[in-house]
């Protein structure tokens, strides 16, 4: 039995800088891509504070998520990787805040560096709702 990858785009993000797409969905599941805090036109936040970025890559994460028809209470799993472990709990807070009630599965990775000096990528699955 084959699947079919459906690759989704989203026109509210930058497009993708590489050979891949901002998420596929199989059936209801969404893979979504490691979003970094790129703005919607392509502007990068790299001089930016940590929370700034991770406001933006959060954006990012989420609006991908929606472009595929799935909300904030739809992510069943997140990976989250953060330049400086000591800005976990920070990212912590700012996630809480948009996640809500919502507690999907998560890691937080440290990492020494990221593309283009950024502070933290976001990466996820979730469900498509069903309407």
């Amino acid at each position: 039995m084959t699947h079919a990858i459906e690759p989704i785009a989203c026109p509210a993000t930058a497009p993708p800088g590489g050979h891949y797409s901002a998420a596929v969905a199989v059936g209801d599941l969404v893979f979504i891509s490691g979003q970094l805090p790129i703005l919607p036109d392509g502007g990068h936040t790299a001089d930016r504070d940590f929370d700034a970025q991770a406001e933006v890559a959060l954006d990012n994460f989420l609006a991908v998520a929606a472009a595929a028809g799935a909300a904030p209470g739809d992510v069943a799993k997140v990976t989250v990787y953060v330049v400086g472990i000591e800005n976990w709990p920070r990212f912590n807070r700012l996630y809480a805040a948009r996640m809500g009630e919502h507690r999907p599965a998560r890691a937080v990775v440290p990492v020494p560096e990221l593309h283009y000096g950024y502070l933290i990528e976001i990466e996820g699955v979730a469900v498509r709702s069903r309407g």
